[in-house]
């Protein structure tokens, strides 16, 4: 019994001493990883503060996004997604013995991967995803206990990591959307019998996808899409069959879709768009009960589409645009499923037009445009209220359109255009609040236009021209302030143009020809500053021409086979020339004209002309005496001003002698180690750009710092600038804009401190140069070479303008000449800019499907990285650069969303990614884009509809986009 009671005592102070090591574990040991963790966040910058616990007198396990083992209070994990953390990742991780999970994705770590990561012998997961990571991956074969690897979405280089067939016990491998050399994908991945997820797009791969691949047989989702992977389609991914994803878009596969492919019932999502695929689609696709996404759009298939896709209970997006379909859609389509978008258009389907795309009231897209659809519209459309776009133009429809349809509270664009529709436009087109484009023309419509069409706040185009209507153009139309283009040619409208038009200030385009108008051209009509193109022609209307005309200076005017009367400017007759002005009996031109040889307009003499020239002095003279008196008043209210303010300065320097110099104020929004009075120390010899708001300079921070490019702002109003840029970047965290670290002031001078990014230019020189002339820059030294192609190809960088690239730099070099257009009223918008810059990319073909849209499709990086000139000029949502705000050669933001640009001396327009790191609001905007969401299983962010309108974005150059 005293023995028993001995034991027991003595396994008590065991059981005691276990405890008291388990709560109090080895002080060298915590010591260790306490200094590695410090250490490791010494090296990263963290605006968030998310390391604010990390201290040396807090045990590790008590750090935010540690977690540490119960019993040997070891660092076990370190979690940090989507953080905004910077910076590099310190070798001090190599200390950390049991450390099994290592997660920073979507943050914005740069640096290479240490070599001593591989001491980390327990690890299990490792994912730096959505970084910008550079260098060559470290050989980690050796982490023999890997299960997650994801280095996707980074900047990694060198040849494609091989080593990874070694690591057998992988469950997850993420390598794609890195800068890899041009490689094969390498058999050993085959090794990898318990991987479930494979992502290895945008990986400049090539060859065929081997055989070895399709022996995983637990895989679910395989991506290798955005490569050059060429071949037939491979009939052995149908031994596959816990697959539930493919992704194999914008690749050269040929061949046709196998039978076989209908053996994988769990598939889900299939992407096999913008290849060179051809034939029918298998009939057993249509058995595919689980498919949620069907992308087969810009290939060559033909024939019918399978019935089976009609009796589906879960598709959600549906896309086959640019193929030979033909034949009647299937009846039953979208009866059964929750359909959220469908493009079927651009190929040759006949028969009545499906009635049940939205019978589950949940469809966005509708794009049926270019086939052969006959008959009537159906009512079933008119409770079709969620639509966002709604496209079926160039088709064979006929008869109405049912009443409801007109009222789409969410519609973006409408489109019926290129039909045989008839029948009149509904009072409730008011109730399409959002309505931004309304498209009608080449139809039959007829009766008067209603006035509800100017409840519309939104519009910017209508089209209604080719049309039937009649009646009196609603003057209510002159409340569509965005309205940019208005066509109402080929009618049978009557009466006088309302005056109200000349509210519409951002018309860029206005045509109303020949119809039966009458009346005198209303002098509203000049104080359409945005006008470029004005067509009245084919009119009855009379009077004279407004001399205010002049001042619009328009590029295209046609006034022709009207009753107009009196002299026509000569500013009007140079651009527009005789035939601009022909079939109006009444009209008459200036003696030394030389534009009215063989016109037939009379030549101006006598009273009349003597009449109107002593009215165009008499006005001259009224405009001088106004514009003296103007100027003279604020001389006296300038010096006045300066009198006062020389006062008000020598009350102050008396005051400053009293009280000292004024100190500075700092504004920080990201952590850096800064000297207020280096700022001092700005040199014109590093000056890198100059703009409307300031001059902008590099500036090397003393002690090894680095390098920062501060924006000395303008005196005056600076402040107003100062502030505004604040707002905007100071709030703003995202990898592809420029950081704003802080704002400086000091009585009346201001200054921004910005992330210093060297520029690039497609032109590869710098943007300001003495080579270019005195007071030139580089926006003029482009322009002096476009007079032929041997001029142009001097303008590129010879360093990247491969034979290959030339094309698409030319592209957007026309671009940037474009948007340099001395003209502000010419330059195109911010929306037309990134609908050209899509277009330049040539993603229609998706052969260099490569701007990584703050956040933007299925081109996920559609653009790449492409950069253009812009002639320092600021961008709003409007007309570009109709303030010359900008600044000269400083890259100073990204394109964020489509209705801020900052200001900026060169355009950057990123690519969209799905799992970049983005904002809420972001997420929200780029989730009608991509409905595939988040490509990874293991990101937090998942952004939701059908993946099928990406081509919205990516292809404007064609019509139904």
């Amino acid at each position: 019994m005293a023995k028993t009671s001995v034991l027991s005592l003595q396994f008590i102070k065991t059981v005691i001493c276990l405890l008291s090591l388990s709560s109090f574990p080895p002080s060298l040991s915590l010591d260790v990883e306490t200094q590695a963790l410090l250490d490791f966040k010494s090296q990263l910058k963290d605006p968030l503060n998310v390391l604010e616990s990390w201290k040396e007198s807090e045990s590790p396990c008590e750090f935010s996004g540690i977690t540490c083992d119960p019993l040997s209070g070891k660092v076990t994990a370190i979690s940090f997604d989507n953080q905004s953390l910077s910076g590099v990742i310190s070798p001090s991780i190599s200390a950390l013995e049991s450390l099994m999970s290592l997660w920073l994705p979507s943050n914005a770590i740069s640096g290479k991967l240490p070599d001593g990561v591989i001491n980390c012998s327990k690890l299990r997961v490792l994912n730096l995803t959505g970084n910008t990571m550079v260098g060559v991956m470290p050989d980690l074969s050796s982490l023999r206990n890997l299960e997650i690897l994801d280095l996707s979405e980074n900047y990694f280089s060198g040849r494609f990591p091989s080593w990874t067939g070694n690591l057998s016990g992988l469950l997850a491998l993420g390598l794609g959307v890195n800068e890899y050399h041009v490689g094969e994908i390498p058999e050993s991945i085959g090794n990898l019998k318990n991987l479930t997820w494979l992502f290895l797009a945008n990986s400049h791969l090539t060859g065929e996808i081997p055989e070895s691949i399709f022996e995983l047989e637990n895989l679910q989702t395989l991506d290798i899409s955005r490569n050059k992977i060429s071949g037939q389609f491979p009939k052995s991914i149908s031994k596959l069959r816990k697959l539930t994803k493919i992704e194999l878009f914008s690749n050269n596969l040929t061949g046709e879709i196998p039978p076989e492919l209908a053996n994988l019932t769990l598939l889900q999502e299939f992407d096999v768009s913008s290849n060179q695929l051809y034939g029918k689609l298998p009939e057993g696709i249509g058995s595919l009960k689980s498919l949620t996404i069907f992308q087969g759009h810009q290939n060559n298939f033909s024939g019918e589409i399978p019935a089976g896709f009609g009796e589906m209970h879960h598709l959600n997006g549906f896309s086959i645009y640019q193929n030979n379909f033909s034949g009647e859609f299937p009846t039953n389509f979208g009866r059964f499923s929750p359909l959220n978008s469908i493009d079927i258009s651009e190929n040759q389907f006949s028969g009545s037009f499906p009635r049940f795309l939205c019978e589950s009231k949940q469809l966005q897209y509708l794009l049926a445009l270019g086939n052969r659809f006959s008959g009537v519209l159906p009512d079933s459309y008119a409770g079709c209220k969620t639509l966002w776009r709604f496209r079926v133009n160039k088709n064979q429809l006929t008869g109405k359109i049912p009443e409801g349809v007109w009222a789409m509270p969410l519609a973006s664009i409408i489109d019926f255009s290129d039909n045989d529709f008839t029948g009149e436009v509904s009072p409730q087109i008011r109730l399409s609040i959002s309505l931004n484009q309304l498209i009608l023309q080449n139809n039959r419509f007829s009766g008067q236009l209603p006035s509800e069409l100017g409840k519309l706040m939104n519009l910017e185009k209508l089209y209604l021209n080719n049309n039937n209507f009649s009646g009196v153009i609603p003057s209510d139309i002159g409340s569509l302030q965005q309205l940019s283009s208005l066509h109402l040619e080929e009618n049978s409208l009557t009466g006088s143009i309302p005056s109200e038009l000349g509210d519409c200030a951002r018309v860029v385009d206005l045509n109303i020809a020949s119809n039966s108008l009458s009346g005198r051209i209303p002098i509203t009509i000049t104080l359409m500053s945005s006008l470029n193109s004005l067509n009245l022609s084919r009119n009855k209307l009379n009077g004279l021409i407004p001399e205010g005309l002049e001042k619009l200076k328009l590029s295209s005017i046609d006034l022709s086979e009207n009753q107009l009367s009196g002299r026509v400017p000569s500013v009007l007759l140079t651009m527009g020339g005789d035939r601009a002005f022909i079939g109006n009996k009444e009209l008459c031109v200036d003696e030394n004209s030389k534009t009215i040889i063989n016109s037939g307009i009379k030549v101006c003499l006598g009273r009349q002309d003597q009449e109107r020239k002593f009215g165009d002095k008499l006005v001259l003279f009224s405009i001088i005496a106004c514009v003296l008196v103007f100027v003279l008043t604020g001389m006296l209210l300038l010096s006045y001003r300066n009198f006062k303010h020389g006062q008000a300065q020598m009350k102050n320097d008396l005051e400053g002698k009293k009280e000292g110099d004024p100190k500075w104020k700092i504004s920080s929004f990201h952590q850096l180690d800064i000297d207020a009075d280096e700022l001092c120390d700005l040199e014109e010899d590093n000056l890198i750009g100059c703009g409307g708001t300031g001059k902008v300079y590099r500036l090397d921070l003393k002690k090894n710092r680095g390098a920062v490019a501060v924006k000395q702002l303008w005196k005056g109003d600076g402040l107003k600038f100062l502030e505004a840029e604040m707002e905007i970047l100071g709030k703003i965290r995202h990898r592809n804009i420029l950081k704003l670290y802080a704002s400086l002031l000091k009585g009346e001078s201001s200054f921004l401190v910005f992330e210093y990014m060297p520029n690039e230019l497609v032109t590869g020189k710098r943007p300001i140069d003495e080579a270019y002339g005195e007071g030139k820059d580089i926006a003029y030294w482009v322009l002096s070479h476009l007079n032929d192609r041997e001029n142009i190809l001097k303008v590129l960088d010879e360093e990247v303008a491969s034979e290959s690239a030339q094309e698409e730099m030319i592209k957007v070099l026309k671009i940037g000449v474009l948007c340099t257009t001395k003209l502000p009223n010419l330059r195109p918008t911010m929306r037309e800019v990134v609908k050209m810059l899509v277009d330049a990319d040539s993603c229609a073909y998706r052969e260099m499907a490569e701007f990584a849209s703050s956040s933007l499709l299925q081109t996920k990086e559609c653009l790449g990285q492409c950069l253009i000139m812009s002639h320092w000029h600021n961008w709003t949502g409007t007309r570009a650069g109709s303030s010359p705000l900008g600044t000269a050669g400083f890259l100073n933001s990204a394109f964020w969303r489509d209705s801020m640009v900052g200001s900026i001396g060169v355009l950057a327009v990123w690519g969209f990614s799905t799992s970049t790191p983005m904002t809420t609001e972001s997420a929200s905007v780029m989730g009608q884009l991509d409905g595939r969401g988040s490509r990874s299983p293991f990101t937090t962010q998942k952004v939701g509809v059908a993946k099928v309108e990406e081509k919205e974005f990516c292809n404007l150059n064609f019509p139904h986009k």
